[in-house]
C-alpha cells in the first residue's frame, strides 16, 4: 500500500499469532477478565450487526458462548476454541466459493462476515470468566489459537500430492473502520475465494493455500507473519502477500522498506520506527520482489491496469531528510517508505521477503507483494453516515478484483513454473 499518510487518490491499505499452550493446572489462578478491545467494541454498532444478520453469521458468537459455558476445564475450552475457530474459517471459505447454504442476502464474495464473526468469538474469550479459573497465560493462549484457526493459518497444507505445486497467498482484514465501518477488504475476499482452489498451468496443477492477517502492529511485532509462513515457504513454489492499495489500479511492489510510519491500526494503536524483526544486526533496509513483474504487467489480467511500482521514500546515505525515489532505493540509504508505503502492507511484504531471503530462497522462490485497487462503493453510496452496507457496483468491483488477483497469480505461475 502506498504510504499510509492519507494522500489524494491513494488509500493506503494493508494490510498477524503464535501458539503457546500452557499446561493445565489443577487450580489455575482466576484473573479478572479484560475488557473488549477497541476493535471488538465496534461490534455493537449497527453496521456490523447488519452484516452478521444478512450473512447468517449472527448466530456464530452466541453458539460459541454456549459451547464455552459447557467447558469444565482449560483443556475442554482449548478444544472448543480450536474446533470453532477452524469451523468459522471453513464456513467463510465455503460461503465465498459457493458451497453450502447462502444464508442471508449478502453476496457470497463478502469478506466482512468472517471479520465481524471472529471479533464476536474473541470478545467472548476475552471477557469469559469460567468457574474453574483462567489465568492470563491461558486466556492469551486461547485467543492465539482462536486467531490462528479462524484466519486459516492452521489450515495451510504445505505439502500434499507430489505433482501438485503450492502457491501461498495472504490477505488482510478490513481497516480504517472509524472512517467507514462498512469497509470490506478485497485482499481478504480474494484469500477466501482462492483457498484450496487449483490453478491449471502448462506445467501442471497448482493448489492455492491462503490465510488472512489482522491489521494490528503488535501482532506483526510478535511474529505472526514469520510463524505462519516459515513452515511453508521452503515447500512453496510461489507466494504473494496481497493488500488493498491505490484507487483504480493494481501494483506489483518492487521494493519493501524496513520502516513503520505510525498510521493507526484497527485497535487505534500507532507504531513508528524500524520494523522489529529477529536478529536486527543483520536486518537490511530494503528487500525486493522476485515475482515475475514484467510478465504480470504485460499480460491482460482484467479490468484494472497493473503497474510495476518502483517508487520508494528514503534517506540517502549521508543525508538527513527523506527523498522520494521513482526508480527504487539507492545504495546505503535508510528506508522511510517502500513501494507499498509505511503501513502493514509494506511490512508484510518486507517480512515475507526477508524470511524468503533468510531461508536461502531468494533465487529459487518467486514471491512479493500485490496491491489491489481500493474497493469502492457505488456512486451515491459513498457517505458512511447515510450509505448502505452493499450495492451492485460495490459487489461488481469486489468480484472483478478477486478475478484479477486469480489471473495475476496464474500469470505469475505460468511465467515461473516453466523456467
Amino acid at each position: 500500500m502506498t504510504s499510509l499518510r492519507i494522500r489524494t487518490a491513494v488509500l493506503g491499505m494493508a494490510l498477524l499469532a503464535g501458539l503457546s499452550t500452557p499446561a493445565t493446572t489443577a487450580c489455575a489462578t482466576q484473573a479478572a477478565a479484560p475488557s473488549p478491545t477497541v476493535e471488538e467494541q465496534r461490534l455493537t454498532a449497527a453496521v456490523p450487526q447488519e452484516i452478521l444478520r444478512r450473512s447468517g453469521f449472527d448466530g456464530v458468537a452466541p453458539e460459541f458462548a454456549d459451547a464455552l459455558a459447557g467447558a469444565h476445564s482449560y483443556t475442554q475450552a482449548r478444544r472448543i476454541v480450536v474446533h470453532e475457530g477452524s469451523a468459522l474459517w471453513r464456513r467463510a471459505v465455503e460461503r465465498a466459493q459457493g458451497r453450502g447454504p447462502a444464508d442471508g442476502d449478502l453476496s457470497r464474495d463478502d469478506d466482512r462476515p468472517l471479520y465481524w464473526a471472529r471479533l464476536g468469538l474473541t470478545r467472548e474469550v476475552r471477557t469469559w470468566e469460567p468457574e474453574f479459573g483462567l489465568d492470563d497465560a491461558q486466556r492469551s493462549a486461547l485467543l492465539e489459537q482462536l486467531e490462528r484457526t479462524s484466519r486459516g493459518e492452521t489450515d495451510i497444507r504445505c505439502s500434499g500430492q507430489p505433482h501438485v505445486r503450492r502457491i501461498l497467498l495472504t490477505g488482510f482484514d478490513p481497516f480504517t473502520l472509524d472512517r467507514d465501518i462498512r469497509i470490506s477488504n478485497p485482499s481478504g475476499a480474494s484469500a477466501l475465494a482462492l483457498d484450496g482452489t487449483v490453478i491449471e498451468t502448462a506445467e501442471g496443477p497448482a493448489r492455492v493455500e491462503t490465510a488472512v492477517f489482522p491489521v494490528r502492529w503488535q501482532d506483526f511485532a510478535d511474529g505472526t507473519v514469520e510463524r505462519t509462513l516459515r513452515p511453508c515457504l521452503p515447500k512453496a513454489d510461489l507466494f504473494t502477500t496481497v493488500s488493498q492499495g491505490r484507487v483504480g489500479r493494481f501494483d506489483i511492489e518492487r521494493s519493501n522498506g524496513a520502516w513503520r510510519g505510525g498510521f493507526p491500526d484497527n485497535d487505534n494503536a500507532s507504531r513508528t520506527g524500524t520494523v522489529p524483526v529477529s536478529d536486527p544486526a543483520t536486518q537490511p533496509q530494503w528487500t525486493t520482489t522476485t515475482l515475475p513483474y514484467a510478465a504480470i504487467t504485460a499480460a491482460d489480467t482484467g479490468r484494472f491496469p497493473v503497474y510495476d511500482h518502483t517508487e520508494v521514500t528514503e534517506i540517502p546515505a549521508g543525508g538527513t531528510d527523506p527523498v522520494v525515489r521513482p526508480d527504487g532505493p539507492t545504495a546505503g540509504s535508510t528506508a522511510r517508505a517502500g513501494g507499498g508505503g509505511d503501513y502493514l502492507s509494506n511490512e508484510i511484504a518486507y517480512r515475507a521477503t526477508l524470511l524468503r531471503d533468510r531461508l536461502g530462497l531468494h533465487d529459487t522462490l518467486p514471491g512479493g507483494h500485490v496491491h489491489t485497487p481500493v474497493l469502492q462503493f457505488g456512486a451515491g453510496n459513498t457517505d458512511p453516515a447515510t450509505g448502505t452496507v452493499t450495492d451492485p457496483e460495490f459487489v461488481r468491483n469486489r468480484l472483478d478484483i478477486i478475478a484479477q488477483v486469480r489471473s495475476i497469480v496464474t500469470v505469475a505461475a505460468q511465467a515461473t513454473f516453466r523456467r
